[in-house]
């Protein structure tokens, strides 16, 4: 399961690399609502949510639909500007149609199906049937606050962006001071090694969930969703933050710029573990057998005949299950003279829990 991304026909010059406060904003009001998906910014949220006015955080609520389950697509821009101000005067040049299909058909977090043959819920109905619906899903305050971006859009913007302003002057200018320098470094970084050292390189240390094909054709992301988009005659933008970790957000509309808005860890952290990987350990972990061998191990380092002893069982049926332990990653193994006694990795298997909500999240 990915995204993929083709950049058959994309040239060095057409991959940018930029922050983007209106993208960050985004990320910051994502942390407000959501702040359990982003334990290691529970200081920020806590200092962050005691400065904000009761009414902004009331209006952050009512719009939390642009920002809480999945994110708009309007708040990752394929051409970031230096300012915010410069941002929403970009979005304030889209017609409505275009802005209400950016804010309500959302592509990038992948938590509800695209249909690249719809156009804006303004103009096609079942656009609007499936926004409405969506809206519904997540309850009577966001299919109001919905209804009213199609009744009267223009309201609508005008509302919205007077909520991000009293944003940025309620906290988030503050924070933008605090990180946008790092933002500019990463994206300097990022473009450099891109010249310097190819695209696989650069994809590497952009996140370890982004490869290349062999082929160099298309860039895969790893990703619980099954889509494919191209960034030929478009490029691709790439959209530091600090804010996002675990999420690893992809905007993959049709016809539009593909955008990768990518965490920066705040310190050092575990690496990015593959959704393969993970579906591997859960797989070692769905036999009675194996459960049984792990708890023996945990207890002592065990050899295969001390272990078909425990249990009952043949040395090598053992011997199979222990393989898949292994190819897995639970279990390792030493030589202590003729015998090879198995042992859990206990660190590794302890982030099981952690590694699978961070790859559902990102």
């Amino acid at each position: 399961m990915s995204v993929s991304i083709d950049v058959t026909s994309v040239t060095a010059d057409q991959y940018l690399f930029a922050p983007s406060p209106l993208a960050e904003l985004g990320s910051a009001l994502h942390l407000l609502v959501e702040p359990a998906h982003h334990q290691t910014q529970n200081g920020w949220v806590t200092a962050a949510t005691a400065g904000i006015a009761p009414d902004l955080m009331d209006r952050i609520l009512v719009a939390d639909y642009l920002w809480r389950t999945s994110r708009s697509d309007m708040l990752l821009p394929a051409a970031p500007q230096p300012t915010l101000a410069a941002e929403l005067d970009v979005l304030d040049a889209l017609d409505d149609e275009a802005w209400v299909r950016d804010a309500l058909m959302t592509s990038s977090c992948g938590v509800v199906p695209l249909r690249d043959d719809l156009a804006s819920p303004l103009v096609d109905d079942v656009a609007r049937k499936i926004a409405r619906d969506r809206a519904g899903a997540r309850g009577p305050r966001a299919l109001e606050f919905v209804d009213q971006i199609l009744a009267r859009p223009g309201a609508a913007r005008s509302w919205i962006r007077r909520l991000l302003e009293d944003c940025d002057s309620g906290f988030f200018a503050e924070a933008w001071t605090r990180v946008a320098s790092r933002l500019a470094a990463d994206a300097r970084h990022k473009h450099d090694l891109l010249e310097r050292h190819g695209l696989e390189a650069m994809l590497a240390a952009v996140s370890p969930a982004l490869t290349l094909t062999a082929a160099g054709d298309r860039i895969v992301v790893d990703k619980l969703q099954d889509r494919t988009t191209s960034a030929s005659g478009r490029g691709l933008t790439f959209l530091p933050s600090t804010f996002s970790h675990p999420h690893l957000l992809v905007v993959h509309a049709a016809g539009r710029r593909p955008v990768l808005n990518y965490p920066i860890p705040p310190g050092l952290e575990e690496p990015t573990v593959s959704v393969a990987d993970i579906q591997n350990r859960l797989h070692a972990l769905d036999h009675p057998l194996r459960l049984r061998l792990i708890r023996s191990i945990l207890r002592a380092p065990q050899t295969t005949a001390q272990l078909a002893d425990a249990w009952t069982v043949s040395a090598p049926e053992v011997s199979r299950h222990l393989a898949v332990l292994k190819n897995a990653g639970i279990v390792t193994t030493t030589r202590r003279g003729r015998y090879v006694l198995y042992e859990i990795d206990i660190a590794r298997s302890a982030r099981l829990g952690t590694d699978l909500i961070e790859a559902l999240l990102r």
